[in-house]
């Protein structure tokens, strides 16, 4: 497994929607550990490939404390939600920004796992907020988007102001 360099906010894979992943291959299995690495070492509890350049419909969750129990999703989707709910929300591509985004807090997606099996999970609270974040990602959306746009400005002119610096 290696650790791979997670994309910032203003990187143009970002902005694209994600691929299909049509077969799991060898490379899509390193893929997903790799970002499982990745993810575990930023402390983060999601990533989508597009993070980490890869511009393929593949996230990683993991919300336990544990490690133990993540979550490969390939070419997921949000089949059902409801009641939606405010929460504060990151995310490693904009490390330091935070802000509240309104989410389902109930959902239940479909997805392929890593052994080609269609599932279905039933998610509530945290996990919810995860699954529809890193959906969000893979059809190229990013958690500011979905605030105000004083709130967006703002975040955008600290970023400027930290790639002046060399901080980002």
């Amino acid at each position: 497994m290696a650790e791979l360099k997670i994309k910032k906010y203003g990187e143009r894979v970002l902005r694209k929607k994600a691929s299909a992943v049509f077969e799991i291959t060898e490379d899509i299995k390193k893929l997903a550990a790799d970002m499982l690495e990745t993810m575990y070492a930023a402390h983060g509890v999601g990533l989508a490939a597009p993070q980490v350049g890869v511009s393929l419909e593949l996230c990683v969750i993991d919300v336990s404390q544990d490690q133990k129990s993540p979550l490969v999703m390939i070419n997921p989707k949000i089949i059902s939600g409801e009641d939606k709910v405010f929460a504060e929300e990151g995310c490693l591509s904009l490390p330091g920004f935070y802000g509240n985004v309104k989410r389902f807090d109930k959902i239940i997606a479909e997805y392929t796992d890593l052994k080609d099996k269609k599932k279905e999970i039933k998610a509530q609270g945290f996990l919810a907020k995860a699954v529809q974040h890193e959906i969000d990602h893979l059809n190229a959306k990013i958690f500011i988007d979905f605030l105000p746009e004083w709130k967006r400005k703002v975040i955008e002119k600290e970023i400027k102001r930290k790639k002046k610096m060399g901080d980002w």
